[in-house]
């Protein structure tokens, strides 16, 4: 499962359409994400004679994407050790197994947690680019926004089914805060105010 980041794109896909646990949706919503950020930076590098914030907008791009493609494999890691957990036998201390199931789907529930808040940058960024970068490039920028938005959403999804016995967590409050924002942002890219 390891160094799947290296496969190419089709095999990546073939990677993803085996019969394993892992890489699943937390890592596709990253490498999704970083997708996004990928033509949000392309977007910028066509802007700079539009908008002189245009470099800049490169720099945070390509940022985004070298932290959400190695976030593509934590996510499998961590999935991988909640299906371990599982496995726990069931002759053993139940509390201990409880606790060692509760730690491993609250570390799965950080890292589509930290996906989504990159992607709600990703999707930001890439609304400014529609308002503001080269008209000719308005489509890719609104593409990486509603990449990045259903990355987000996706990522919130696992928060939520990881964090499902939580009552309370913060962690739930915030990825449906997550959701809300980029449905707000991602409008706006495909109804830009100039």
């Amino acid at each position: 499962m390891s160094g799947f980041l290296d496969e190419s794109l089709a095999g990546f896909c073939e990677t993803i359409a085996a019969e394993t646990s892992a890489p699943g949706g937390g890592s596709v919503a990253a490498i999704v994400g970083g997708m996004a950020s990928s033509l949000a930076a392309m977007a910028a590098r066509f802007s700079t004679e539009h908008w002189e914030g245009a470099a800049g907008a490169v720099a945070q791009a390509e940022a985004m994407r070298a932290r959400l493609l190695p976030l593509a494999e934590e996510d499998a890691r961590a999935y991988e050790n909640v299906l371990l957990a599982l496995r726990t036998p069931n002759d053993a201390d139940g509390d201990v197994r409880d606790a060692a199931i509760g730690d491993a789907l609250s570390r799965a529930a950080d890292v589509p947690l930290e996906i989504a808040e990159t992607c709600v940058d990703v999707a930001m960024l890439a609304v400014e680019l529609v308002e503001r970068g080269n008209p000719n490039l308005h489509g890719d920028a609104a593409t990486a926004a509603l990449l990045a938005e259903a990355a987000v959403r996706a990522s919130a999804n696992l928060v939520e089914i990881n964090l499902g016995t939580r009552e309370g967590d913060e962690r739930l409050e915030r990825a449906r805060a997550l959701v809300e924002i980029v449905r707000r942002t991602a409008r706006r890219a495909l109804h830009p105010t100039q």
